[in-house]
């Protein structure tokens, strides 16, 4: 009957397996867009024309200073412009004339999905997944822009690419109006360093990628030939709806922030999630500063000048999407002078060092939550081990190994408890059949047996929950760091950000907690006893759809922590055995 019932087992869990491999074939990976599933061999090009309600939309402009009069509103036309498509090696976008907003943009340096690197990750949308948009324009009593109606923008062609050998690239987009006449200027810089191989730039190697190419420069130039003075307020921001987001690698996709942040004087990083936005829109005046809309791996923000006074605020449109945004101060232009004013567009992968170098407080939408004061040193000496070994599995593995090491005195004390309460489970098994079901004698005394023998019964407890912060910390830095995206291991592992497609870190890391749990003294309470063993199944259900970086984690983990406490068992009971024995 034994054999029988160990091949049943055995037979269960392998057709148990290959059901979770055919699930997770079969809907495991994220759709493609709609548009790239028609043809394999060709990159889906973007739309030509924005959707309606990109143009019709009547309330994008924020209603922070006056109004134009009625005689200077732009007239509305009620048709689809031509897109204005700008390309260069790291961005790939398109601007609506209507309003000069960028309301697509794609990342060809990261693709949507591993196996289809033609198809590049999209940011901003106006499509039919998503809307998602980065608004600005120029407000303000004889300004172009107001709730009546966005400015129409005029370009000399309807493509730019930067092209081989140049470092930069600028899209001039022209409107003239009651005598002003205005330029608004994008300008791009090149991202890919050409010293460097294209493996090396794919693997986004130091010096290989510069992330300033991340960021656009808008520019807003005003020629007043008119004969009156010209007044008018900057004003930029992120619009999105309320769908999911599409960077995430979780399994319900809820583990990562969505939503905005903004700085502020009293916190230079303050979210603002969309619930809270529902309750009650946020509207602040900060110096400078910055506002962004995050999402895993992903981040775009509108950095204003530093030096400059700025109403952000928060609300939500006609249509349901939030907005996040500022508006700049008050500029004059006299009759027959020039004037200027901009922002810096930023919208890529969350890379710290340079979103800290662009404004201050902007690193921190790398959210590592409430300790990221212990996980930006580990995420410091993980790029170190990583410019050393050039692969981010085994930087993994180095730096599970190093942290284990510093914890090595207190994990070494935990274990000693651990092994002193096994090494006395005779005699707790002997107390149990002594007393029965009394358990008030029971309780008396175990606690002298403890006392004897010199037991902590909390000894095992204590040093686990010293390390547990510095564990947390890490976990975040695995999850949340835009380096581990499609970052290779070794063998089928070609992906540290997304689940083990066959599922077998999963299932090492619940073998490796079965063997830890042997080496573990048996609760003295039956109930307990069947719970924990249950753990490692629990666990390995659990594990299955985590990020393998961090499966990767845990599995190490759980060998060294293996091979410390089989040391320091053997030790002690080798100790405890009488002489001669």
């Amino acid at each position: 009957m034994d054999i029988q019932r160990s091949i049943l087992i055995v037979a269960l869990a392998v057709v148990s397996y290959l059901m979770v491999l055919q699930w997770n074939e079969d809907y495991g990976q994220a759709a493609l867009p709609a548009e790239a599933s028609t043809s394999a061999s060709l990159t889906p090009a973007l739309p030509d024309a924005p959707a309606a309600s990109s143009s019709q939309n009547t309330d994008d402009v924020p209603t922070a200073v006056a109004e134009p009069s009625a005689a200077t509103v732009a007239p509305v036309v009620a048709r689809n412009e031509e897109l204005i498509r700008v390309t260069t090696d790291v961005l790939d976008l398109a601007i609506d004339p209507r309003g000069g907003d960028v309301v697509q943009l794609r990342l060809p340096q990261y693709p949507r999905r591993q196996d289809r690197p033609d198809v590049p990750f999209q940011l901003f949308d106006n499509g039919s997944e998503r809307t998602y948009l980065a608004q600005s324009g120029l407000i303000g009593q004889n300004a172009p822009d107001s709730s009546a109606g966005r400015a129409l923008w005029h370009s000399a062609k309807n493509n730019y690419s930067l092209a081989d050998g140049q470092d930069s690239l600028v899209v001039d987009l022209t409107y003239s109006n009651n005598g002003v006449n205005y330029i608004k200027r994008y300008s791009f810089k090149r991202g890919l360093n050409p010293q460097c191989s294209a493996r090396e730039q794919q693997q986004k190697k130091t010096g290989c990628v510069d992330p300033a190419a991340y960021q656009v420069d808008v520019r807003y130039l005003i020629d007043n030939q008119s004969e009156q003075a010209w007044s008018g307020n900057l004003f930029a921001q992120l619009k999105r709806d309320s769908s999911g987001d599409p960077s995430s690698t979780t399994a319900t996709g809820t583990a990562t922030y969505l939503g905005a942040a903004v700085w502020t004087a009293d916190e230079p990083y303050k979210k603002l999630s969309m619930k809270d936005i529902d309750k009650q829109p946020f509207k602040d005046t900060v110096q400078g500063g910055w506002v962004a809309w995050l999402q895993h791996y992903f981040v775009t923000a509108w950095v204003p000048d530093a030096n400059s006074s700025n109403l952000v605020q928060t609300r939500k449109d006609s249509q349901g999407n939030y907005i996040v945004g500022f508006t700049g101060p008050a500029l004059q232009v006299a009759a027959g002078a020039k004037g200027e004013t901009g922002a810096v567009l930023y919208a890529g992968p969350k890379l710290q060092e340079h979103l800290g170098s662009l404004s201050p407080g902007l690193e921190l939408t790398v959210d590592y939550g409430f300790l990221w004061f212990l996980a930006q040193p580990i995420f410091w000496l993980l790029e170190v081990i990583h410019g050393l070994l050039g692969n981010w599995g085994w930087s993994i593995i180095v730096l599970t190994i190093i942290i284990k090491l510093i914890f090595f005195p207190l994990s070494a004390a935990s274990y000693k408890s651990m092994a002193r309460m096994r090494a006395v489970s005779p005699k707790l098994q002997a107390l149990k059949e002594q007393y029965g079901d009394d358990r008030q004698k029971m309780s008396q005394a175990m606690m002298e047996l403890y006392k004897k023998e010199k037991i902590n019964p909390l000894g095992g407890c204590l040093p686990i929950l010293v390390q547990m912060p510095v564990f947390l910390a890490l976990y975040w830095v695995l999850l949340e760091s835009v380096e581990m995206r499609q970052a290779p291991w070794l063998l089928w592992i070609t992906d540290l950000s997304i689940k083990d497609p066959f599922f077998i870190l999963p299932i090492i890391m619940g073998a490796t907690m079965f063997i830890q749990q042997q080496l573990n003294p048996t609760p003295p309470d039956p109930m307990q006893a069947r719970v924990l063993k249950l753990m490692p199944i629990i666990f390995t259900f659990f594990f299955l759809w985590f990020p393998a970086g961090l499966v990767l984690y845990w599995v190490v983990n759980n060998i060294l922590s293996i091979a410390q406490q089989w040391y320091i068992t053997r030790r002690i009971e080798a100790a405890a055995k009488p002489a001669g024995a």
